[in-house]
């Protein structure tokens, strides 16, 4: 490679503006699909290094056997890379564990009905907007949506999942934009050789940005870059209004739009390079001309449950607490939000080459695709695609990111034996792995103190102070037993149960375990902390104090063990009542006024003679719940275990009340 072709490819290539010497050499690779593998480098000469890339190119290597077709989902293939894409999909591998477990396998249609109830629950786990995040979906591993799907349908047969494992990525305003290229279809790239590149190295273009005709036409793809190259323009200078000059606007253009678990984010995209004084290098971060942007976020999700409140509503019936009117409230208002805000820009939505859109769930894709009167976008329009990559959360920077994914030229270098190698039948795989070593036979001690770390550990997380303290006397355990294996990373945190009752901030087993089983407050773990240092509220710490004061100083080391000074019970009883109250005015002031702005900024409830403006609140005029329906209202979404402990609660409040008005009286 010559010194002009490595100066050229040292910068970032836009798609619409490709230097003369790059376009006139581009030829479409025809004869294999180009693997993203473990082993592939990325060129350091390519600006798309966002592990996003890896994930999105990543396709199936199984071979081609037979026809161009799919006997199992009943699908056929134009090409060896569309059938090869869709041996990597979805859809594909849900056929193979219903395969597995003897059951039919479902067409793309049903299987799209399968997950649209995933997208709603998934909405509002998306990841945060941090540009340094790496969000590599876990490589050739299965989607997470897949996995919830299967595991959902393996609880409700009663049944356990043993799929694959689900990637890390536990963040996240959303699970659903995770997942990989559903169905059947094309690789999201297309791939060019080039004699500018070294050996084994191509030029990647998103599929996205052609026209379905443009992508199947291989003969003429090359023609077709050549014609959506575009002139570059002087830097356009917006006005006082922050809008540039019309000629701006009548370029073209793209629309990109993210909607999620409560969060909005669109923008308008010229594609005309800008001009600069070291040439046209196309729109890098900060020189795109974005023509216009726009983000919302209303609360909408359940938090710590997950799901929209219409999703939770449709399900369960609507509920009647304060949040989830606030939250039914800031759904209908994000909607009229983003529809308001598609009719202001109907004109540019009208006239733009193509339009990108990932909405989440079947409430987000009403919100943008109705139908309803004015109704802007539309379902059907062929220029609709999809992200072909992970996508984060709904933010302005995430958008710009995407733009800069889709538009620009990705380098690749593939290693052409680890290809090979990818493309071995599955059985050869198979057969060539090593059998995995048996585990070490355990002896009975340690069989038996894995059976004691098993079981006080449970006693410890389920809060069972009374179960703890006699499973250590019947089978004649040390209160100071460590548990094992001690190597482990839990059991090198917290290594005793004294620890990890402090860890789990459960104040009556540390009690418990100092007072009434004679646990030793000095051992430190192998961190070097004790047991007191690990307790993460008052409350906990102050039980270590308490047991300094009913023990006596002489019993522990209480300055080796880092325990403050004792305390009396009575003591720490009246500082938790005192901040018990405190925490309790401040939420009830957090209510009355969040009750105030919903009184006054919330939905009307119509007066009589049908005007909502001057009516009441919905607060106001909803009709009071019975106590009956406040009852059930504090069970709903609790466990049995939860329910019987709240009903034993009712019932001691109830016989305390009864006993201090017969005191009372008798006084």
């Amino acid at each position: 490679m010559d010194q002009k072709a490595d100066d050229i490819l040292r910068r970032p290539l836009y798609v619409y503006d490709l230097p003369d010497q790059v376009l006139n050499s581009l030829s479409l690779k025809r004869d294999a699909a180009i693997e993203a593998t473990d082993t592939t480098k990325e060129s350091t000469k390519s600006l798309a290094q966002s592990p996003t890339q890896d994930a999105a190119t990543s396709g199936s290597s199984s071979p081609v056997v037979g026809s161009q077709s799919c006997s199992l989902c009943a699908l056929s293939f134009a090409t060896v890379q569309d059938q090869r894409s869709h041996l990597k999909s979805d859809l594909h591998h849900y056929n193979l564990k219903q395969k597995l477990r003897g059951r039919s396998p479902v067409s793309e249609t049903e299987f799209e009905k399968l997950i649209a109830d995933l997208d709603e629950s998934l909405s509002g786990s998306d990841s945060t907007d941090s540009d340094d995040e790496d969000e590599d979906n876990g490589g050739d591993k299965e989607s997470n949506l897949l996995t919830t799907l299967l595991k959902k349908q393996a609880s409700l047969s009663g049944g356990n999942y043993n799929g694959a494992a689900t990637a890390d990525q536990g963040d996240d305003e959303e699970g659903s934009s995770r997942k990989k290229q559903r169905g059947g279809g094309a690789q999201p790239l297309l791939w060019f050789s080039s004699p500018l590149l070294p050996q084994n190295t191509y030029f990647g273009i998103y599929r996205a940005i052609f026209s379905p005709a443009e992508s199947r036409d291989e003969n003429t793809i090359v023609d077709t870059i050549k014609k959506k190259q575009q002139e570059a323009i002087p830097v356009p200078k917006a006005g006082p209004d922050g809008n540039f000059p019309p000629s701006v606007y009548k370029g073209p253009h793209i629309f990109l739009c993210m909607i999620g678990g409560g969060h909005f984010a669109a923008m308008i995209v010229s594609l005309a390079p800008r001009q600069t004084k070291h040439g046209s290098v196309g729109p890098l971060n900060r020189e795109a001309t974005v023509l216009a942007h726009k983000t919302f976020h209303r609360y909408t999700t359940r938090r710590k449950q997950g799901g929209s409140q219409s999703a939770n509503d449709n399900a369960k019936g609507n509920a009647h607490s304060a949040g989830s009117s606030i939250r039914r409230y800031n759904e209908q208002a994000l909607t009229d939000e983003v529809r308001l805000l598609l009719q202001d820009w109907k004109g540019l939505l009208d006239t733009a080459e193509l339009l990108f859109i990932r909405a989440t769930g079947s409430t987000n894709r009403r919100t943008l695709f109705g139908p309803y009167e004015g109704q802007v976008l539309r379902a059907n329009d062929p220029r609709l695609r999809g992200f072909p990559f992970s996508t984060r959360r709904a933010t302005q920077n995430e958008l710009m990111r995407s733009f800069i994914e889709l538009t620009r030229l990705k380098v690749r270098e593939i290693d052409p034996t680890q290809v090979l190698k990818e493309e071995e039948p599955p059985s050869t795989k198979a057969s060539s792995k090593p059998a995995k070593p048996s585990a070490p036979k355990l002896t009975e001690e340690e069989e038996t103190a894995l059976l004691h770390t098993s079981q006080l550990q449970a006693f410890i997380r389920r809060s069972k102070l009374p179960a703890l303290l006699s499973y250590l006397k019947n089978n004649d355990v040390p209160a100071n037993f460590l548990f094992q294996p001690a190597d482990s990373s839990q059991n090198y945190h917290a290594p005793t149960p004294l620890h990890l009752a402090a860890n789990q901030n459960s104040a009556p087993l540390v009690l418990g375990l100092l007072v009434k089983a004679a646990a030793d407050p000095t051992i430190k773990n192998g961190e070097g902390k004790t047991a007191f240092e690990l307790a993460g509220d008052r409350s906990t710490r102050d039980a270590f104090r308490v047991a300094r004061h009913e023990l006596g100083e002489t019993r522990w080391d209480w300055e080796a063990a880092r325990v403050p000074p004792a305390m009396t019970k009575e003591e720490a009883d009246r500082r938790e009542a005192r901040e018990r109250q405190e925490d309790e005015r401040k939420e009830a002031e957090r209510r009355r006024a969040e009750e105030q702005r919903l009184k006054s900024e919330g939905p009307k409830v119509p007066d009589s003679d049908g005007n909502k403006g001057r009516g009441k609140s919905l607060l106001e005029g909803g009709a009071k719940k019975s106590a009956q329906e406040k009852r059930e209202e504090e069970v709903r979404g609790l466990t049995p275990e939860q329910r019987m402990k709240l009903d034993r609660e009712r019932r001691a409040r109830a016989a305390e009340e009864r006993l201090r008005r017969m005191q009372a009286g008798g006084g």
